[in-house]
């Protein structure tokens, strides 16, 4: 991949960097916050060799895959080394957004990428407490002293972490946000506070800031304010120190006096209302929310409890209610795919649910939502039913987590407590509790539907044969549904609806009469467009990008006219597979919104199956 090209394009494609507010990335996909959304050629964005599928959610992310990392530094770069663009201009106001869409932009702006060091460190000393328990580490030996203050390194110096997110979220200058903040946990500030101090001959409240959030934010909120006033008004010969000196100046002070004991009250405040919940009416919260995460997990609304999780992980060093519910919710998805694996007669599904069974077990429920779950009420109820009633049993025992981390089978040390040494066994019980009772529902409630109706759905397919366009298969091989491709991209549908077949021959195949619109430069993917302007993007293997062209021969280039069964691409199915990558090949169609789809329930195919027939909605 030409990294510095698809920087270049998707830079053009955003409105270029004077319509940036702000760049960051995460583990797949650039995550742009524009001063005008309007500016941006989503088409032209999808079409970008190097872009996998594009998403306008309040911000724009652009999903790139594994190579996000280098092409977020070539973007970089073209912005003049800022992940903030040039401001909004002048003769340009910035589009205005909802009170709500700003406050959870900027809350999960600063809270999710706490996420990877919270649960690092925490998995680490939760699987030093499971060593000692078996006995395979000394507890008062140097060597586990030493990594598990490792461990809590990220919840000691949270406020640290959070200045910095803070501090990008509001583009200000991260290092003395940094300062501001780490003045307050500076040994000798720590060991005056507690001796008692004054300042200006103001009382300065004892406060340990170690572990806090609140405080940090808050005084992340004024510096900033600060940085932009001193900047406005300090002549420019004097600028680099005098701003973050005044800055200074000014923030630590009203912190240790108004900020911190306000931010530490208002997180100790919060902490005592969750606890007070819990010793109240905590197992009906659980419960709930656990039967409730399926639509949340859905529509990405489970994002909004990540600050909730680690500001009480912070407070508290454990969380009561999003996790101990998540447990219940992940393992009843799990054993609801595994009761529908063993009742289907329809082989597809029965694969697509064992491998979104083992998923969910692990803690990763989407591949169980959008390929099992949600496509059937019947299942999706005994999901609701397996995770309410182990949610009650997990509220009821008050089951309590030390990690920031998905649960599921690999993540089970999350629970291990040595002041509650039945918490472990309990979250077992839970989890036990949460599979059988969905396995059951789904078992007795779940009717095979695909099976039932899969006459009438052929019959119906034949038809729509001649009322609409009609696509061959465009690779020979095995036949498997959408949500079993392992890419969460093209299993949940982002891209579009179509078919996958993990091809038995190199060959890929034009299946109707069209142009080539696009061949990426990688040749693992091409664009086609029907006469009936249906558009078609095929791509063969999964992250195969990174071969670079290898073991790939296109046979066309863009503008060619192409007839059905024309060879579109060779590609080496055998070296592919021993370089690491799955070769499942995919016929996807980009603009659903605008068609009826519908896909004959094959399994081994040849060029001449009719695969889908496309007819236009409203035609």
């Amino acid at each position: 991949m030409d990294y510095t090209q698809v920087a270049k394009d998707v830079l053009q494609h955003v409105g270029g960097k004077e319509n940036i507010a702000h760049l960051e990335h995460c583990s797949t996909r650039l995550r742009f916050t524009l001063i005008d959304q309007k500016k941006a050629d989503v088409q032209a964005l999808e079409k970008t060799p190097g872009v996998i599928a594009v998403r306008m959610s309040g911000q724009c992310q652009v999903v790139i895959g594994n190579d996000v990392i280098e092409v977020y530094q070539k973007v970089t770069n073209l912005m003049g080394g800022s992940s903030s663009g040039q401001g909004v201009p002048s003769n340009q106001p910035k589009e205005k957004r909802k009170a709500g869409t700003v406050l959870l932009d900027f809350i999960v702006g600063v809270f999710q990428p706490l996420v990877p060091a919270i649960a690092g460190g925490g998995i680490l000393k939760s699987f030093l407490l499971l060593f000692s328990l078996l006995g395979w580490v000394d507890a008062k030996g140097q060597t586990y002293q030493i990594l598990n203050m490792v461990g809590d390194a990220p919840l000691y110096f949270l406020p640290l972490l959070v200045a910095v997110t803070t501090a990008n979220k509001l583009k200000v200058n991260p290092l003395v946000a940094l300062s501001a903040v780490g003045a307050l946990l500076l040994p000798n500030m720590t060991a005056m506070l507690t001796e008692g101090a004054q300042l200006m001959s103001f009382d300065v409240k004892n406060i340990a800031y170690a572990y806090q959030v609140f405080p940090a934010i808050l005084s992340v909120l004024l510096y900033a304010q600060m940085e932009k006033f001193f900047t406005r008004f300090s002549p420019k010969p004097i600028r680099i120190f005098f701003v973050p000196m005044m800055s200074l100046v000014i923030t630590v002070p009203v912190t240790l006096l108004l900020l911190g004991p306000l931010g530490f009250t208002a997180g100790q405040g919060f902490s005592s209302v969750i606890l007070a919940m819990f010793n109240t009416v905590g197992w009906v919260a659980v419960a709930i929310l656990a039967a409730v995460l399926p639509f949340m997990v859905a529509s990405g609304m489970h994002k909004a409890m990540v600050p909730y999780a680690v500001t009480t992980m912070g407070n508290l060093g454990k969380e009561a209610l999003y996790l101990p519910a998540s447990l219940a919710h992940n393992i009843a998805e799990s054993g609801a795919c595994f009761a529908v694996a063993l009742r289907t007669k329809d082989k597809v599904l029965r694969s697509t649910a064992i491998s979104a069974g083992i998923s969910a077990f692990f803690g990763i429920t989407e591949p169980a939502l959008y390929g099992v779950t949600l496509q059937n009420k019947r299942v999706l109820g005994s999901v609701m039913i397996g995770s309410f009633v182990g949610g009650i049993f997990i509220g009821l025992v008050g089951i309590q987590a030390f990690v920031l981390v998905g649960p599921g089978l690999a993540s089970m040390s999350m629970f291990i407590s040595d002041e509650l040494p039945r918490n472990l066994i309990f979250a077992v019980i839970g989890a036990v509790i949460s599979f059988v009772v969905a396995f059951i529902a789904a078992f007795v409630l779940g009717k095979d539907k695909k099976v039932e109706e899969k006459t009438n759905d052929q019959e119906a397919f034949a038809e729509q044969i001649g009322a609409g366009e009609t696509f061959k298969s465009p690779v020979i091989g095995q036949m498997i549904s959408l949500a079993e491709v392992k890419d969460d991209i093209f299993s949940s549908k982002v891209m579009g609806d179509g078919i996958a077949i993990v091809p038995s021959e190199g060959a890929l195949y034009a299946p109707v009469e069209g142009e080539v619109t696009l061949l990426f430069e990688t040749n693992h993917a091409l664009g086609m467009k029907t006469d009936k302007g249906v558009e078609v993007l095929f791509h063969i293997g999964i992250d195969t990008v990174q071969l670079e062209g290898q073991y790939f021969y296109p046979k066309v280039q863009a503008g060619d006219r192409v007839q059905a069964g024309d060879l579109l691409i060779e590609f080496d199915v055998e070296k592919i597979m021993e370089a690491g990558y799955d070769p499942v090949t995919l016929a996807v169609i980009t603009n659903t919104d605008q068609y009826d789809i519908k896909v004959q329930p094959l399994q081994e195919v040849n060029r001449q199956d009719t695969l889908m027939v496309i007819t236009q909605l409203g035609g």
